[in-house]
């Protein structure tokens, strides 16, 4: 979803950047830089991976995305606040001016769903941070999906790296609560990301295409499924990702889903980005063309940055 200059130049500019990788496949994504000053080179090298927007008419706001979905922004407040705490952060959410072409959602821990779903405006969706694999039952500090959605939860964050490398769950048992929530109409925003020595391994492929098969072994539909990119290396450690480490994983998730689920899931399943996400970084993670929104950690715990993120999508405005 970068915000991509219209003319040979910039498009040039854009094929060395995605020459440069650090962490990841070397193989991946190789392109032939020997032409630079053929048009028919350039654009057989980087059709494929970029959408060139370029117009001669009067110009007008447009979203460059990848994929189709709107702008989507989920705020993570894992296991964070008290009644007072949230009841100001809701405050502030329900005074912020938001832009209107963003899905936004709110993750609160359990305890706190109803209060916050009392008390927050519409405009902002809740999420369960996390859910039972089956129907509820003799599952001693479990929530099922029953539950959350008799609370008004039209979302569940699933495959965190906390619940992945903390609690211990695997690929093959979130695949599992994944299928199960969307069956019972529930969204997904189903994470994926690599440990930071993987990354240093040159691993970030693998790990992250290993994880997404789990979903895709599992579920039958990706209509409701957003896919979260949370690198763990930069949850909640003040390390972000670059635009482009962001981009070039983003690209190869899309890359992923068109060629092991379908071109249409591709174009359509919003790819969001997650690790130490903050209103000083958003604007210039959300000019990347693959980079369709954000999972929030500490920063949607402060109403007023948390708007700042939600607003970063008028980064991803262009001429056209």
């Amino acid at each position: 979803m970068a915000v991509v200059s219209t003319s040979l130049s910039g498009a040039t500019a854009v094929t060395g950047q995605l020459t440069q990788f650090s962490g990841l496949r070397k193989s991946f994504l190789k392109l032939d830089n020997s032409n630079h000053n053929s048009t028919q080179s350039l654009f057989q090298n980087v059709d494929s991976h970029l959408r060139l927007a370029s117009s001669n008419k009067g110009c007008r706001g447009v979203v460059a995305m990848a994929g189709s979905g709107k702008f989507f922004v989920g705020g993570n407040w894992k296991c964070n606040g008290t009644k007072d705490s949230i009841s100001k952060l809701v405050t502030e959410l329900n005074s912020a001016a938001l832009e209107s072409d963003v899905d936004v959602v709110v993750a609160p821990p359990f305890v706190y769903i109803d209060q916050v779903k009392s008390s927050l405006s519409d405009r902002i969706e809740i999420a369960a941070q996390n859910c039972w694999v089956g129907k509820g039952g003799a599952f001693t500090g479990e929530i099922s999906v029953e539950q959350i959605q008799d609370l008004g939860c039209k979302w569940v964050v699933l495959g965190h790296s906390e619940r992945r490398h903390v609690i211990g769950e695997d690929d093959q048992f979130i695949g599992k609560k994944a299928a199960y929530a969307l069956g019972q109409g529930v969204g997904v925003i189903a994470c994926i990301g690599e440990l930071l020595e993987e990354r240093e391994a040159g691993k970030t492929f693998d790990v992250c295409f290993k994880q997404l098969k789990a979903y895709a072994d599992a579920v039958s539909s990706w209509d409701n499924i957003v896919v979260a990119y949370e690198p763990v290396w930069a949850i909640g450690t003040g390390k972000v990702a670059s635009p482009e480490q962001a981009q070039e994983v983003h690209l190869a998730v899309r890359e992923w889903l068109s060629k092991n689920v379908s071109a249409e899931v591709s174009s359509k399943t919003r790819i969001i980005y997650g690790g130490s996400v903050n209103g000083g970084n958003c604007a210039e993670l959300a000019k990347k063309e693959d980079i369709d929104g954000f999972l929030v950690g500490g920063a949607s715990l402060k109403g007023p940055e948390f708007a700042t993120i939600i607003n970063s999508v008028t980064s991803k405005k262009v001429a056209a």
